[in-house]
């Protein structure tokens, strides 16, 4: 399936969508149309999903839990971000936030499940993010979905480690 296609009474022009499995996932449940700031929507989102989550997993289960949740995201959100970018035409559309929500969630593995360690992640996986320093910029270059995603997952690995570096040197419990 490529997309459904719309006619637009206007100007009679056909307009192409993408399947709404991908729309729904890469925009993470049209959390993406929000505005100021689509990408820090779906990071605090993620983050207080996971709290919330997380906290009714057993405490065994919850780095696993994580690091299934995340690959799964990261799996799902790939060919999500495609189809919605080959039919917007757009390279990184803004409102494509599952990547967002795929880096967060790296960041958050194994994290005590704590305001401050959320706090933490959130920050350092937002500024690692914005910054996107190597290699995270150049995984932009990487066609379609898979470019969009893992430069986010770079800059949740930054932010997975020194959220864990902090909890190292006893600034985060």
């Amino acid at each position: 399936m490529t997309g459904a296609h719309e006619s637009d009474s206007v100007s009679g022009q056909t307009a192409v969508r993408p399947p709404r499995w991908a729309g729904v996932i890469a925009t993470f449940f049209g959390i993406g149309l929000l505005r100021p700031g689509p990408g820090t929507w779906a990071s605090a989102a993620t983050t207080l999903l996971w709290a919330a989550w997380g906290g009714e997993l057993a405490p065994s289960l919850r780095i696993p839990g994580a690091i299934v949740l995340a690959i799964l995201v990261i799996c799902v959100g790939i060919p999500a971000a495609t189809r919605v970018s080959r039919i917007s035409g757009i390279k990184d559309p803004p409102f494509v936030v599952i990547d967002e929500v795929a880096g967060q969630l790296v960041a958050l593995i194994a994290v005590p499940l704590a305001w401050k360690s959320f706090l933490a992640g959130f920050i350092l996986f937002r500024a690692f993010d914005i910054l996107k320093p190597p290699p995270a910029r150049q995984l932009e270059a990487i066609p379609e979905g898979a470019g969009i995603v893992l430069d986010d997952v770079a800059a949740g690995f930054y932010a997975f480690f020194a959220v864990h570096l902090l909890m190292r040197v006893g600034l985060l419990k």
